[in-house]
């Protein structure tokens, strides 16, 4: 799976955002589907981003 910024992963009804890409972490943001501007920051390791993104799917 190659992760890039700026995409958006759908897992469920929840949105996550890639913000910020580093070679071992990722800065992601969980986006509220209904108001895209709003969200909460998560800071996390890309194991663990990869976990949390398993079996979603990405949105063009």
């Amino acid at each position: 799976m190659k992760l890039h910024q700026n995409q958006l992963w759908q897992q469920g009804e929840d949105l996550y955002r890639i913000v910020h890409l580093e070679r071992l972490s990722v800065d992601y943001k969980k986006v509220d589907p209904l108001d895209p501007e709003a969200g909460t920051h998560h800071h996390v390791t890309k194991k663990e981003f990869c976990r949390l993104i398993k079996g979603a799917v990405e949105v063009k």
